[in-house]
């Protein structure tokens, strides 16, 4: 038998409705439900539309700081989200071929159900996923971000090439926060 409580309430059976009720079950449909009432239909079609496609590492250490960066960027959350160990090491097959594919499919598909115009790529100092294949740490940092830039050259080109229409950012992120740019460059 559970004491203090009687039928009245469907959360704890008390008369009164607990705060952890109210936020868990009403809140969420309230909000849901009053959204759609004042917003037109022409924005609930725009929801189904993302600026871009970032790709990042799943190092949990950067995901604030690569948040943050994106919002940064205007991109306001109107982005598809893919996280592989490594990034662009994820384009070469690393760990499994499995990972390439997974990004195409991904990608694919957020250009075909969310009319994407550009991919974004994060990779990251310190990355474990790199640490894997090349010997680490660094000398400098210098000579790491040539490193990730060779990768991340890569995927633009693979890219480029599958998807011409597709403008293609690169970037890399310090341990500091600070982001890159990474330029593109033609690869021979």
């Amino acid at each position: 038998m559970q004491r203090g409580r009687n039928r009245e309430c469907p959360c704890c059976r008390c008369g009164t409705i607990s705060r952890r009720f109210f936020l868990q079950s009403i809140l969420p449909a309230a909000l849901i439900y009053g959204a759609t009432l004042i917003r037109p239909q022409s924005a609930l079609a725009d929801e189904h539309r993302a600026t871009a496609l970032v790709l990042s590492c799943i190092d949990f250490r950067f995901v604030g700081l690569e948040q943050s960066f994106l919002s940064n960027q205007h991109l306001d959350h109107a982005y598809d989200w893919v996280a592989l160990a490594g990034a662009s090491l994820a384009l070469t097959g690393f760990p499994h071929p499995a990972e390439a594919e997974v990004f195409w499919d991904q990608l694919g598909l957020s250009k075909r159900l969310h009319d994407i115009r550009k991919v974004i790529i994060l990779d990251h100092q310190d990355c474990g996923a790199y640490a894997s294949i090349y010997r680490q740490p660094f000398s400098d940092l210098t000579s790491e971000q040539n490193l990730h830039a060779k990768y991340l050259n890569q995927a633009y080109e693979q890219i480029r090439q599958r998807y011409p229409d597709l403008e293609v950012e690169l970037y890399f992120v310090k341990l500091t926060g600070e982001v890159s740019r990474v330029p593109p460059h033609q690869l021979t």
